[in-house]
């Protein structure tokens, strides 16, 4: 009888830890997606920007986006949240896209302005800095030892990046577009922490839906605006096309889905990789590479990303928080 007791106590035991392993293959295994899916954004988008006004795709990237969207909605019922929304939660969504405007505009504009793509893509390793110090400063979280090391290292890999070695004056002394990869490092840590503090009052699929709809009506009001075409190269439009379906629909959904299944901090780790993912994508369908001391900084700063991201998941063992 005890035997049969004990495998009786055993069993679900056993079932639980193996629903836990694969609870975490599936969370990494969309982690992984979203990287890839976030890392090719940058290779798309500035393949059709090459092509085409900004407002011009502005206005294609987020419709395609919207159009995939408003799909994967109807099929999981999400548009029958939106009558049952309460006046709070409507607020978080208009605060939402509000920042998402400000925040998906200075990205692309970042885009549109750096040559090469992996350079932005390494500058870029400033939101995840970012996004620490916001969650010290104001949501009283406190770090350790190690993500202090991360930070540091992050940061120095940005600043060789974005180092010019041209003229003396502050202004001559950075390649341009760094400042607007850092205005868009601190609106996306901004949103970010908005997002977290109100993830449990929304639903990934409801968010991101929030998110295309702002900023394809914040695109069509500017191609009125300013007078835009509506006539684009076929070239151009197929990179959108494929881009606003890895970055706009799957990146942001796989990235909440692993979310789902493993702790963000882990997600993170695969993530840090995403600018060596479009330093090679840069190189295969470019031919181009950054400058050796923009390459040996990007590395850097993805390590010191790394670094943070396994220190957040406690890989490192507890450490003494500071």
């Amino acid at each position: 009888m005890g035997t049969v007791r004990r495998a009786f106590i055993l069993l679900p035991c056993e079932i639980t830890i193996n629903r836990m392993k694969s609870n975490q293959l599936k969370g990494y295994f969309f982690a992984l997606l979203a990287t890839i899916s976030y890392s090719n954004v940058y290779i798309f988008s500035k393949a059709a920007l090459n092509e085409i006004h900004l407002v011009q795709f502005g206005f294609y990237w987020f419709a395609f986006g919207t159009l995939f969207n408003s799909i994967w909605s109807f099929s999981q019922g999400t548009f029958r949240q939106i009558p049952a929304l309460r006046w709070p939660q409507i607020r978080i969504l208009i605060l939402l896209g509000v920042m998402e405007i400000l925040t998906n505009t200075s990205f692309y504009l970042s885009i549109y302005i750096i040559p090469d793509p992996s350079v932005t893509s390494f500058l870029g390793n400033l939101y995840p800095v970012f996004l620490t110090l916001g969650g010290i400063s104001i949501l009283k979280e406190r770090f350790s030892f190690w993500e202090s090391v991360g930070i540091f290292i992050a940061i120095a890999g940005t600043f060789i990046v974005s180092y010019s070695g041209e003229g003396s004056s502050f202004k001559s002394m950075f390649i341009p577009g760094t400042l607007v990869v850092l205005i868009n490092a601190i609106l996306a840590a901004a949103t970010s922490l908005v997002v977290k503090v109100n993830i449990k009052k929304l639903s990934p699929e409801l968010t991101t839906l929030n998110h295309n709809f702002w900023l394809l009506a914040y695109a069509t009001v500017l191609m009125f605006a300013t007078g835009q075409s509506f006539s684009a190269p076929s070239s151009a439009m197929l990179n959108m096309f494929i881009g606003s379906f890895l970055g706009p629909f799957l990146g942001v959904l796989t990235i909440y889905y692993s979310f789902k299944y493993i702790e963000a901090s882990r997600s993170s780790i695969i993530q840090s990789t995403k600018g060596i993912i479009v330093l090679a994508g840069a190189y295969l369908y470019f031919g181009t590479l950054p400058l050796p001391h923009q390459i040996f900084g990007g590395v850097l700063s993805v390590i010191g990303v790394l670094v943070m991201a396994i220190a957040q998941a406690r890989l490192f063992g507890k450490k003494e928080k500071l």
